[in-house]
């Protein structure tokens, strides 16, 4: 994987690279088919005919086909040059974008800035994903501004969200996981656990009851207990409160401080998607990556988007 031709280094690049529909059309046949095009109808590799628009055409079975078919790109109104556009920024962006600030880059309408980024958190998360291993830490935090649509009182307006951080020793912090749960229950917190950690890993929690079930489901669970009452939180747990001042730092410069509590989960997966990649050696290679993930995730309707996605039927 080679910068300057597996991936666009800068810009200007981007930009000599992509100038129509159709550069960005054999672009993702090259993402898609790394091992030849491949025929959905009769699964032979073999080079297909094209026809105008992007149309594709076995050459055995006849059977018709386009790059987009069966991707988040399928049957969307913006052209393939405008997407390319919004993978580059989402993903050069030092802290990434809004959909407003998208909006004025591209000149195209809010709303279809913001569908795009949304079908792109969406592709963001791999169905293969490896689960965390080795010691994790697990905390829970509060985030505040959150539409948590109209409730009235103290604390209203901020969301639980559970984060899981892989600890590196010495010292350093791996990958991420984080959900918005509804409570700190342990019917919240043992399942989120039990999906992102693989069985056998060290986790370590604070003292929360919430968590006391997990060497029943194959942890080695460690409680760092705070040592006096004038402890900070961050002592005994300083990857998962890390993590939490990143993500509150984030949705108050990126997204000024206000995101939807249906679409909650999907900002979390997008900075997920971010911080695992941190240390990336190329902005461009994110986006190529980016768009290797939109090419093999389904299509999305945009009524599942509107009312917020349904990440229960997603591997999170």
């Amino acid at each position: 994987m080679g910068a300057g031709r597996d991936y666009p280094r800068i810009y200007r690049e981007f930009v000599e690279w992509f100038p129509d529909n159709e550069s960005c059309i054999n672009y993702l046949v090259k993402l898609r088919w790394p091992n030849g095009f491949s025929c959905p109808e009769c699964n032979i590799v073999s080079e297909p005919w094209y026809q105008t628009r992007g149309r594709m055409v076995y050459p055995k079975c006849r059977h018709q086909t386009s790059v987009t078919r069966g991707t988040i790109f399928d049957k969307t109104r913006p052209p393939l040059t405008t997407w390319f556009e919004a993978a580059w920024h989402m993903t050069t962006a030092n802290n990434g974008l809004s959909a407003k600030t998208l909006q004025r880059t591209l000149g195209t309408s809010y709303l279809t800035a913001w569908n795009m980024l949304h079908r792109y958190r969406i592709a963001m998360v791999r169905s293969e994903r490896e689960q965390l291993s080795g010691i994790v830490e697990i905390d829970e935090s509060f985030v505040g501004g959150v539409d948590l649509g109209g409730k009235r009182g103290r604390g209203t307006d901020k969301a639980i969200v559970v984060i899981a951080v892989e600890i590196k020793e010495p010292m350093g912090f791996g990958r991420i996981r984080m959900r918005h749960i509804s409570d700190a229950s342990g019917n919240e917190l043992v399942p989120f656990v039990c999906h992102v950690v693989t069985p056998g890993a060290v986790v370590q929690t604070d003292g929360w009851g919430g968590y006391n079930t997990l060497r029943h489901n194959g942890y080695a669970h460690q409680k760092k207990l705070l040592s006096s009452s004038a402890d900070p939180a961050h002592v005994s747990m300083p990857g998962v409160h890390r993590v939490a001042s990143l993500l509150k730092r984030w949705i108050l410069g990126t997204h000024q401080g206000s995101v939807s509590v249906e679409h909650l989960q999907s900002y979390l997966e997008e900075f997920t998607f971010r911080f695992n990649r941190r240390a990336s050696s190329s902005r461009g290679l994110v986006f190529r990556r980016l768009l290797e993930q939109a090419v093999v995730t389904e299509p999305i309707i945009g009524t599942e988007i509107a009312h917020g996605f349904d990440w229960r039927h997603h591997n999170m």
